[in-house]
């Protein structure tokens, strides 16, 4: 089985849209309108779809879409031909990743601590209520 490879400016931790929209942009605007009459031709929604977001996005009106390439979320991956920079660069994103795992870990325990609270509440009040029936029966 092949696979289409991601241009060399697109991180591979992106998603299967984000790598297939800077393919197509690396393409151009008749690789954009080729999808579109292909989704027309199998899949008539996906046609649409693909018209709808390239005119959404602007791709429809702009004179070239490999305008996009250089985006702020590309470049970052770039050299800059310094080396030192580069290291520095490389570490600080490093240690910003590792924080945002961190961060997100912390969210995760947060929402799994109000879950089990608001489940706990739940089962007391439950509790509680099945033993004001108990007590209004006996009496």
């Amino acid at each position: 089985m092949s696979t289409i490879a991601a241009p060399a400016s697109v991180p591979a931790r992106q998603g299967w849209f984000s790598r297939t929209e800077a393919w197509l942009d690396n393409k151009g605007k008749g690789a954009w309108i080729a999808a579109a009459i292909l989704g027309l031709i199998f899949f008539w929604p996906i046609g649409l779809a693909i018209l709808a977001y390239m005119i959404w996005s602007k791709r429809m009106f702009n004179t070239s879409c490999g305008s996009r390439r250089m985006s702020p979320k590309f470049t970052a991956m770039r050299s800059s031909g310094n080396t030192a920079f580069d290291a520095y660069k490389n570490e600080t994103l490093r240690r910003l990743e590792e924080e945002q795992q961190n961060f997100e870990a912390f969210l995760e325990r947060l929402r799994e601590a109000k879950d089990k609270a608001e489940f706990d509440q739940f089962m007391d009040d439950r509790a509680k209520a099945a033993k004001e029936t108990r007590e209004n029966e006996d009496a």
